[in-house]
């Protein structure tokens, strides 16, 4: 019986071959498409904030660590209720602590126990109120407020349209500086960025009268994009 042995390199070159045929649109699939203008855009959406994001601690003492937890655990719960009845939502607990106190000489002097909660008011005329019914409670320890917005995401998303248009304008200007045709969108990256608050703002309302101020202010969402549209 006789046996014929293709050498390495001509079995290979056999193999291309086939796959050349076999797949006659690969080629031209990948070719990089000729021309194009690549430009950055951005935009931004002033708003005034409308809820406050706050959390609120009690620290207690005791000369055990159980009088210390359960000092601090009838306190908290004072804390709690007050919040609610004073209209913050989203009540959840961020952290609970109990560890021994030292003086200056590193001997022990009792227990030192704290538990904290972060609250959400929606109404942002109220975060002052709410403030004091927690303090008046027997909260010892406030912490914020982060200001933001309830309909942040569609605010970003408006703004992240006004900086596609942005960028349009931009690659336009740059097509017909250049005695080109602006073409349709080839690739599009999107950026981003959080509400800054903006500087000398001033609220939009009262506050309730002889609670603790709070401010809004107002912030911007802004949004960034690189787009790089066809021109030829």
């Amino acid at each position: 019986m006789n046996t014929r042995i293709l050498p390495v390199a001509g079995l290979l070159t056999l193999v291309a071959v086939v796959a050349a045929v076999a797949l006659p649109g690969a080629a031209t699939s990948a070719a990089a498409e000729p021309g194009g203008i690549t430009v950055q855009g951005a935009a931004s959406v002033k708003v005034v904030p409308d809820r406050a994001e706050l959390t609120f601690g009690v620290e207690s003492q005791g000369a055990t660590a159980r009088a210390a937890l359960a000092a601090n655990a009838a306190e908290m719960r004072k804390v709690i209720a007050a919040l609610k009845a004073a209209g913050a939502t989203d009540v959840k607990t961020q952290y609970v602590s109990l560890s021994p106190r030292y003086n200056e000489r590193n001997e022990a002097q009792g227990f030192s126990a704290s538990n904290s909660v972060s609250a959400t008011v929606r109404e942002i005329s109220r975060a002052g109120a709410v403030i004091d019914a927690a303090v008046a409670a027997g909260a010892n320890q406030v912490y914020g407020p982060n200001l933001t917005r309830g309909d942040q995401t569609e605010l970003y998303r408006d703004a992240l349209k006004a900086a596609v248009g942005n960028a349009r304008a931009s690659a336009q200007a740059l097509a017909s500086a250049s005695g080109l045709s602006l073409g349709r969108v080839t690739a599009i990256v999107e950026g981003g960025g959080a509400p800054q608050p903006l500087p000398f703002a001033t609220a939009d309302k009262a506050m309730e009268a002889g609670s603790t101020p709070i401010e809004p202010g107002t912030q911007e969402i802004s949004a960034s994009v690189s787009v790089t549209f066809a021109a030829s």
